[in-house]
């Protein structure tokens, strides 16, 4: 082999190396467990983000609740994240396959128990606690706990995002859920045919309310996620929209 190209391979070789060290770059070192069968309901139908049934809500079994410093007060509710079980070779399914969940609830801490035996989400522990389903496709379910590497993703979704109304007269509050691309909104505007664009506080997780009467008249929505993108869907609900109704509106696109 010449000294040009044996140059050149090793150039090769090199940006390869740089290049995988970049990727690697991008994931962080957690913990995961999983609920027990007879606890999964919680998470499946219940949950902190107040999503409800997640499977109506699009996210299925591959849904995770957060630690405290994750959860960030309800703010990731939605986000999607890689996960990938490393370095135990008894417990971490063989070639470290990878899965994508989105935060659906909050993994209250226990500050009763160290965090090195059951207090695996209290502060500043950064800790998944998934599904069954989902825990399954990266490790074996006799662990009890495993280290895991995990990395914000975008999320994939299909159909547009989700409005589901409820609240009163003189308070009105909407749902949001199948949220694309970052996942968390972080803020979210309200516009009647007799109104303008109104801000919305969060109330918890992904319900978004404002003290208005805007019964009788059809609403678009203003949603912006965690990158700065927003998004608006104009007449999503007509004007004959009822409480618990849910409507569809626009997906963010890349």
């Amino acid at each position: 082999m010449g000294v040009l190209h044996f140059t050149l391979l090793c150039f090769i070789l090199l940006h390869s190396w740089k290049i995988a060290a970049y990727n690697d770059e991008d994931w962080k070192k957690a913990t995961a467990t999983f609920t027990k069968d007879t606890d999964e309901g919680s998470l499946v139908t219940e949950g902190a983000c107040g999503y409800g049934d997640i499977h109506k809500a699009s996210y299925g079994k591959h849904s995770a609740g957060l630690s405290s410093i994750l959860f960030n007060r309800g703010s990731a509710c939605g986000a999607c994240y890689e996960i990938r079980c490393v370095d135990h070779i008894l417990w971490c399914v063989m070639g470290s396959p990878s899965i994508v969940v989105t935060a659906t609830d909050f993994c209250a801490p226990n500050y009763g128990l160290s965090v090195d035996y059951g207090g695996w989400c209290n502060f500043p522990r950064e800790h998944f606690e998934m599904s069954h389903a989902a825990f399954a496709q990266i490790a074996k379910s006799k662990a009890d706990i495993v280290p895991v590497q995990y990395r914000r993703v975008k999320c994939q979704r299909s159909g547009g995002l989700k409005y589901t109304m409820s609240g009163n007269s003189h308070f009105y509050q909407v749902l949001v859920t199948n949220v694309g691309l970052d996942g968390e909104v972080v803020a979210m505007k309200v516009k009647g045919s007799r109104t303008g664009w109104i801000p919305m506080a969060r109330n918890w997780g992904q319900n978004w309310h404002c003290n208005v009467n805007l019964q009788r008249q059809p609403l678009s929505f203003e949603v912006t996620v965690s990158s700065g993108k927003t998004l608006t869907s104009y007449n999503v609900a007509p004007a004959n929209w009822q409480f618990l109704q849910t409507f569809e509106g626009k997906q963010f696109s890349e």
